[in-house]
């Protein structure tokens, strides 16, 4: 080997972190000498070492270590959670694999490792390279750069940055044996400043003078620890993947969550090469696999390159559901800050154009800053009249007069067309909403080219796509983008992520109902049943604030959208609406304050915004409320109680780096004043030793942190209402 057993030694051993003992809180919370990263992420900035003696290069940021042994091999050989001074990694992987002709060939990689349990620097000493795998020729290192522009024309969090600070590290590798066909591949990282997030994905070139087709790939390869010791299973039990790692990619759909949504990318398999496991049958789920299902089966001319899908890697530091949930959603703040942005919604039941100036001119009375033309308003983005363009052109242009946002509606899925443009499963399968255009059928491009258009005639400045393309699969060939079954979901993916893309890049909001987040997309459902906003009025608030509950431990209240129907919305009748508004004034007050008090924008949805001088200062003043604190409304949220019709539910906004730190919103869904001390833990706000109370009355109190970061408070709520306490 061409390194000594004490160099090898040295850098697989080498820990940037203070390996002292820390006390219990500190590993619970990821907390190393730094401070925890959750509160304050600034000293863990990201950085990439390059030692040319001993041939290795290292990406670190003080959370997580991605080391890589260099030679004619390339390998990564450590994956670590530094804080928590543990090894991700067992067994040496591939950086890589792809197909061409039939023949598949690994990027990089170390054979000879004698047991796949654990990794040591004496058997790394004896490894060598795979003689048939693609050799190391070079790197290069930088900063991240835009996967796409974000045109910023709306408010969003205030420390959004785009895009992402960190490093970048691309390893090069070839294939130029006289006898194989002549490939380069770009294997390519990024690690983020402040939160333990890799980036990786490959770019392969054609080199040689005859077209290829490139058939599969492989981005990600990883064997890793696994979860638990299952020396047997019985039905109705599995086995459990490891939890260390959250992996997502953004070629995702099909889903509101991201695991329905890369199904069809992240695989946890069985590893063949483990051979010492415990597991009897040897299927411990310890391998990662980040491949498409299908294809992509694309062609590659001479002197062309094909480029992969990101996949995005979170090193979990804690088994706690709610610090899960807090990394998860300060990497989406981070990879796709868009998702931020969170305007205030009306969906106007109506597109007479008298009907849409007025609604706009409601809106800006009481602060929305949106009017979206909904479902069923008979607004039509897929008109090519003229006059009809020219009619929404001006409409918009009124709109932005008065400061107020319009879009509108378009229904892409769960409509059948016919004469050949639709989806054709393979046998045993079927479209999943029932019927579903192809994208790259003749109406598919000609639906997509109209939308194009519209968005550029008339400037709106948001699309809500009601089914995009949810990843089914096509048989059908369609010259010259599909060729059927294997190319399918790439070629129509990466038209709708194309449009999603261009969208972004000229400031145009995005609802889409599925987890496009990575591509453009700012939100999607944040959870419900459709048929659920026909229940009668009381039952609609407790639901609400269940959604929202439920819905906040995987995404930021930004991602998602509730319903209020101010208007009938799948029938339930007058019990279930809160038209007419005057009449309902509790109602509706109610259902503004359980979205907005949690930081969640609603889809508002009836012909109006409000009916009577009342209505229209009820709905002006809670949205005042709303903006008077919305960077601290739209920040993380802690989840206390959730919400049951038996007693107060509440949840604690937090942000360490605002001035107001923390909002703890409770709610009182009984008919008689509650009040009440709650223990509430302001670990996440970053106060450490005072905390300044101020509730709706002005009125101020100081009270000291116990050493568990908690605080006694007591609320009073009245019957059927909200109380609110601001704490700096």
């Amino acid at each position: 080997m061409w390194l000594s057993r004490s160099l090898i030694a040295a850098l697989f051993w080498s820990c940037p972190c203070s390996c002292r003992a820390v006390p219990n809180r500190a590993l619970e919370t990821g907390a190393g000498a730094r401070g925890d990263w959750l509160v304050r992420a600034d000293p863990y900035a990201a950085r990439f070492e390059h030692d040319s003696r001993m041939q290795t290069l290292t990406l670190e940021n003080g959370l997580v270590r991605r080391a890589f042994m260099l030679g004619d091999a390339g390998a990564c050989i450590a994956l670590d959670d530094v804080v928590g001074n543990r090894s991700l990694l067992r067994s040496v992987r591939p950086e890589a694999r792809f197909r061409i002709g039939g023949r598949e060939w690994s990027v990089g990689g170390l054979l000879g490792q004698p047991n796949h349990a654990y990794l040591t620097s004496d058997w790394l000493a004896e490894m060598g390279p795979d003689p048939e795998a693609l050799r190391f020729r070079g790197f290069t290192s930088g900063e991240p750069e835009m996967r796409l522009d974000w045109l910023r024309v709306r408010h969003a969090a205030p420390d959004a940055v785009w895009p992402p600070r960190g490093v970048m590290l691309s390893l090069h590798y070839a294939l130029e044996r006289d006898d194989e066909p002549r490939v380069e591949v770009d294997v390519n990282y990024e690690l983020y400043d402040g939160v333990p997030v890799f980036s990786k994905w490959i770019e392969l070139r054609n080199t040689s003078d005859e077209p290829l087709v490139l058939e599969r790939f492989r981005v990600e390869e990883l064997a890793l620890v696994e979860h638990a010791s299952w020396v047997e299973t019985r039905e109705g039990v599995g086995l459990q993947r490891p939890r260390t790692l959250h992996v997502e990619t953004d070629f995702a759909f099909g889903g509101f969550n991201h695991e329905n949504a890369n199904r069809h990318t992240v695989h946890w398999r069985p590893d063949p090469l483990y051979s010492t496991q415990v597991n009897y049958l040897r299927r411990d789920p310890s391998l990662l696999v980040v491949e498409p299902t299908y294809g992509p089966e694309q062609e590659l001319a001479p002197g062309t390159s094909f480029e992969s899908f990101r996949v995005f890697e979170l090193v979990h530091d804690s088994t706690d559901r709610e610090r899960r949930g807090l990394a998860l959603r300060r990497m989406y703040r981070t990879i796709a800050p868009w998702v931020t942005e969170n305007p205030i919604m009306h969906h106007l039941r109506v597109s007479a154009p008298e009907a849409v100036r007025r609604a706009i001119d409601e809106a800006a009375e009481v602060g929305f800053e949106m009017v979206i033309l909904s479902f069923g308003s008979g607004f039509d983005m897929e008109s090519e009249d003229p006059g009809y363009i020219e009619t929404w052109s001006e409409l918009a242009s009124y709109a932005e007069e008065r400061g107020v946002e319009l879009g509108g509606y378009s229904l892409f899925s769960s409509r059948r067309i016919g004469g050949g443009n639709d989806i054709v499963s393979p046998e045993g399968m079927s479209p999943t909403h029932g019927s579903c255009p192809a994208v790259t059928s003749e109406w598919g491009l000609a639906y997509f080219t109209k939308l194009y258009r519209f968005f550029e005639a008339t400037g709106f400045d948001l699309l809500e796509h009601d089914g995009p393309y949810p990843g089914d699969v096509d048989v059908t060939p369609r010259p010259p983008f599909q060729k059927g079954e294997q190319d399918s979901r790439w070629a129509q993916w990466r038209i709708v992520a194309e449009f999603y893309s261009w969208l972004r890049s000229r400031g145009v909001y995005l609802n889409a109902p599925d987890y496009y987040f990575l591509v453009g997309s700012s939100k999607c459902g944040m959870g419900y049943r459709e048929v659920n906003w026909s229940l009668r009025r009381a039952q609609l608030v407790i639901h609400t604030r269940q959604n929202i509950y439920d819905g906040t431990w995987k995404k930021t209240p930004s991602m998602g959208w509730m319903f209020v129907p101010l208007s009938e919305y799948h029938g339930g009748g007058a019990a279930a609406t809160i038209e007419p508004l005057d009449e309902h004034l509790d109602h509706y007050r109610a259902m503004m304050q359980s979205n907005l008090a949690l930081g969640v924008q609603a889809c508002f949805r009836g012909p109006r915004l409000f009916d009577t001088e009342r209505t229209r200062e009820l709905v002006r003043e809670e949205v005042a409320w709303f903006l008077r604190h919305r960077d601290i409304l739209e920040s993380d949220v802690i989840h206390g109680r959730r919400a049951d019709g038996r007693d107060l539910d509440w949840m604690l906004h937090v942000n360490p780096g605002l001035e107001e730190k923390g909002m703890l919103v409770v709610f009182n869904p009984l008919d008689e004043e509650v009040t009440r001390t709650l223990d509430v833990d302001l670990y996440y706000t970053g106060l450490e030793e005072r905390v300044v109370i101020e509730d709706a009355s002005g009125s101020k109190r100081s009270l000291r942190l116990g050493r568990d970061h908690g605080i006694e408070l007591e609320v009073s709520v009245p019957a059927g209402g909200m109380a609110w306490y601001l704490m700096r």
